[in-house]
């Protein structure tokens, strides 16, 4: 019950913790938000690839085979590319977005099934330890932030009041809770799963930073400061390590 807790604690960390700092840009003005949002996507990038590559994969390692674990990778990074195919996975990063014509159900929809995932593998990564499981709630919070300004900012264009579209992407965080305790029942079912919930989890991580985030940042999408773009990489990578040497 305690490991059980604690993945519902992480869980909600970083699916409302996100908004909870979302929201607060919200309310700046938009230079200084649009200036803002783009370092935190940048960070969230290192933030992401640190905690699959450095953490999650390396864990799932000790327990499974090399070629299992690259092959569930594998199907992960395709079955993530079929959902957002689908726009249940959709990201948006920034005030202009591609899917800001998207109904507030479709939004709605598409964040609370996104955090759904989110919640699993915080979950999936405490059962394996408490430090990657704060590690990986990090850096989903992380990607959690530019995101959920994207959706209040599409909801607000879709004609919904500030309060309403907070109020909204809450109830979506609430899921991340339900795929932590789903995860939770798997595992503690059949354990040797466990490998390849890791896998998957890496795949969703990585499938976010590469085939989303840093496309934006190639193209300027979101900042053409490339130097920039390199540091706060870098700073985001730097925190999944020094967490996970102070935690571990």
């Amino acid at each position: 019950m305690h490991v059980l807790a604690t993945a519902l604690g992480l869980s909600l960390l970083g699916s409302c913790g996100g908004l909870l700092v979302a929201s607060s840009l919200v309310l700046f003005p938009a230079r200084v938000r649009t200036r803002l949002v783009p370092w935190l996507v940048s960070y969230a990038v290192g933030a992401l690839l640190g905690v699959a590559l450095l953490a999650l994969l390396p864990e799932a390692l000790t327990l499974l085979a090399p070629g299992p674990v690259f092959g569930t990778l594998l199907a992960g990074i395709l079955v993530f590319f079929t959902l957002e195919k689908l726009v249940l996975l959709r990201h948006c990063h920034t005030d202009e977005c591609q899917v800001h014509g998207a109904t507030g159900t479709l939004v709605f929809i598409g964040d609370a099934f996104h955090n759904f995932i989110d919640g699993a593998i915080i979950c999936a990564a405490v059962m394996t330890s408490v430090p990657l499981g704060i590690n990986t709630a990090i850096a989903v919070a992380a990607h959690e932030i530019p995101q959920e300004v994207g959706d209040v900012a599409i909801l607000l264009a879709a004609g919904y009041s500030r309060g309403r579209a907070l109020m909204l992407n809450v109830v979506s965080g609430v899921s991340g809770l339900v795929g932590a305790g789903v995860a939770f029942v798997a595992v503690d079912i059949v354990p040797g799963i466990r490998p390849f919930v890791l896998a998957l989890s890496s795949a969703s991580l990585l499938y976010i930073a590469m085939s989303d985030l840093i496309p934006g940042l190639h193209r300027g999408e979101v900042d053409a400061n490339a130097f920039r773009q390199v540091v706060l990489i870098a700073a985001g990578i730097g925190t999944i390590v020094v967490f996970e040497r102070v935690l571990g």
